[in-house]
């Protein structure tokens, strides 16, 4: 394995400066409430008007939202959904006797508030509202709040509006950043508390959600987005290079990777990506330029296998492989946030349409979580149940193994089952060994 190119920086930002301004925003708003979130959202959104979006104004946006662009938005919705529910149809409730009498199980319950964001800026995030409220719809939650950052005059953009709309969130906040997840988190505007807050953001927002795990449940911690193509001397040259160069219009700071068992397709790729970028529009061209001059790599490796272990040590959020046999790389890769198979697909197609969630893990985090899925909206419980002929062995057992690990109460809740359960029997509740 050798760098054709390799990354002059790393994706990591001065956290020490955005925790510090993250953590007196939050506590300003736990303090301060409603009045501190709006002063937050007059300096940072440059917004004072209604917070609430009003029914009236949902129906006033969705006008105002082109009858093809609807359709698409319903087409990614209906993918998404149909998607979601094929997932949370996996996630079942059990029942199983492991002993005669005694039953154990599980069931999927989910969480009773979400908090979705949607962000705003340079990008309408339309996709996002459609991952991240729509999921938690299938999953069951019974209520949605969302924000987005408004527009000075104009409030959320008209297509992000109808589209959480779309999706049933139930509470839309007219607020973005650290207070618009504060808002939600803490239940002000007459939303409820959230128990969990999902969906991508800026590293403010990524910060908040960090800093506020614990008291609310939160999808996952994200950095810069990043994506990899791995490719062999079937790919097209042309196909890689433009993929690369989709992605890493998502900000400055943005990794991409190529990972190729072919020199010269390589060194193709490597010549023709920087005329891709100048073809784009301003702010997306320095974004990609910068990208793909710090932090991009292209690594040269002997073979599939060589390359799959590339990829799985960096555990990338999207995996894109351009190469024979695609199921050989289906089975064999380990570490990704989504996969992305043949010349066919892209990543753009999961980021916008296509119906498996675009909210993945990033910064390696890969190797340890998956995305956003119905999954992060369940609880998973136990319970268990038994039978007095069952509860014998499991008092014996528990008594001795109480005992031996010094805890005399958790015994004696043994015990007295044991002693009315069975009066007349006699049992040795003491541990094998007094060792420990």
């Amino acid at each position: 394995m050798k760098y054709l190119k390799k990354a002059a920086r790393t994706a990591e930002t001065d956290q020490a400066d955005v925790h510090a301004a993250v953590t007196q925003m939050l506590a300003a708003i736990e303090t301060g409430g409603e009045e501190a979130a709006r002063r937050y959202a007059r300096e940072l959104d440059r917004w004072d008007g209604d917070i609430v979006v009003s029914h009236e104004a949902r129906k006033a946006a969705a006008a105002l939202v082109p009858e093809q662009l609807k359709a698409d938005i319903r087409f990614a919705h209906d993918n998404v959904r149909r998607f979601a529910e094929a997932q949370r149809a996996t996630a079942t409730d059990i029942a199983v006797e492991i002993l005669p009498g005694l039953t154990l199980g599980q069931k999927q319950i989910p969480v009773s508030a979400a908090g979705c964001y949607v962000p705003g800026g340079r990008y309408s995030h339309v996709a996002s509202a459609i991952m991240t409220i729509t999921t938690a719809k299938v999953a069951g939650v019974s209520h949605i709040a969302a924000c987005s950052p408004p527009r000075p005059g104009v409030g959320i953009p008209p297509a992000i509006l109808y589209t959480m709309d779309l999706c049933g969130a139930d509470v839309i906040l007219n607020m973005g950043g650290v207070q618009g997840v504060a808002a939600i988190a803490n239940g002000l505007f007459g939303v409820k508390k959230a128990d969990i807050l999902v969906g991508p953001g800026n590293q403010y927002v990524a910060e908040a959600k960090r800093i506020l795990f614990g008291q609310v449940g939160i999808d996952m911690v994200a950095g810069p987005t990043d994506s990899m193509v791995i490719a062999d001397v079937t790919a097209d040259a042309e196909f890689v290079a433009s993929d690369l160069v989709g992605q890493a219009e998502h900000g400055w700071n943005s990794p991409v990777w190529l990972v190729t068992s072919d020199e010269n397709l390589a060194k193709r790729v490597m010549a023709r990506v920087p005329d891709l970028i100048e073809g784009l529009p301003a702010p997306n061209r320095d974004s990609a330029r910068a990208a793909w001059a710090d932090f991009a790599e292209v690594i040269l490796c002997d073979d599939a296998e060589e390359m799959a272990a590339v990829a799985d040590d960096y555990a990338p959020e999207h995996l894109h492989v351009q190469a024979s046999d695609l199921d050989w790389w289906l089975q064999r890769l380990r570490a990704y946030g989504s996969l992305f198979l043949g010349e066919e697909t892209t990543v753009a197609f999961g980021d916008k349409t296509s119906g498996p969630n675009h909210v993945l893990p990033t910064s390696r985090a890969a190797r340890y979580t998956g995305g956003l899925s119905v999954h992060k909206f369940l609880k998973t419980v136990t319970w268990q149940r038994a039978t007095r002929a069952a509860a014998r062995p499991l008092a014996e057992a528990t008594a001795r193994i109480s005992r031996l690990e010094g805890m005399e109460g958790h015994a004696r809740t043994a015990d007295i089952r044991l002693a009315r359960f069975f009066p007349d029997e006699v049992f040795e509740l003491k541990p094998a060994t007094d060792e420990s």
